[in-house]
């Protein structure tokens, strides 16, 4: 697969990120351009983005700063830049177990500056 790179737009935030080659980053790559109303949870957004799968060997309880996942229960991208209030330390921690679909480049902290209700959109860079 080629790299498949994105761009999550957020207000005036802008974040790039890039695709790991898997069946639930690929059912994003092909669902682009995505937009939705930001959820937050701690440091996480989330939106649902139409894509059904189902968890998979990727997935993960716990996630790397920056990590971009996927939450079946809420068929959402979950966007991951710190805590999330089922944390414990500095660990971050889903609400449950997410396919982990890539990584976003640079600084994710960025993030905390997008309140809940604002448009995401997410589309190919």
């Amino acid at each position: 697969m080629a790299e498949h790179r994105i761009k999550i737009s957020a207000g005036d935030v802008v974040v790039s990120a890039r695709l790991d080659d898997t069946d639930a980053a690929n059912r994003l790559w092909e669902a682009l351009p995505v937009q939705a109303s930001a959820n937050t949870w701690g440091d996480e957004i989330y939106f649902s983005i139409g894509i059904d799968a189902e968890l998979d060997d990727t997935a993960q309880e716990t996630v790397e700063l920056g990590a971009l996942g996927y939450w079946p229960p809420g068929d959402a991208l979950c966007l991951f830049f710190g805590p999330t209030p089922l944390s414990v330390g500095d660990e971050i921690r889903p609400a449950s177990a997410v396919n982990v679909l890539g990584m976003i480049e640079g600084d994710s902290t960025v993030l905390k500056a997008v309140s809940g209700g604002t448009l995401i959109v997410v589309e190919a860079e």
